[in-house]
């Protein structure tokens, strides 16, 4: 299990910069066809919402990848 973690950090490491990499060109493309201020706003959100969120992808995929959860913490049953 913990052999599909770290592999699965190399996909989530690379998964961030393509998803990033798309979604600006989806952004351009769209802009380029419709270029008023309602599509130029909605398309900035949509990319400056997205990319935080990459960027945890990545940082996930690296803490996955160096082996961070392969232990993870017993949880305490105390009331």
């Amino acid at each position: 299990m913990n052999q599909l973690k770290k592999w699965l950090g190399i996909v989530w490491m690379l998964l961030g910069p393509v998803a990033i990499y798309y979604l600006i060109k989806t952004a351009a493309g769209e802009i380029e066809k419709n270029p008023v201020t309602n599509t130029i706003i909605q398309w900035a959100v949509f990319v400056i919402i997205f990319i935080p969120i990459a960027i945890g992808l990545i940082i996930f995929g690296y803490y996955a990848f160096k082996g961070e959860y392969e232990h993870l913490p017993e949880s305490s049953k105390e009331i």
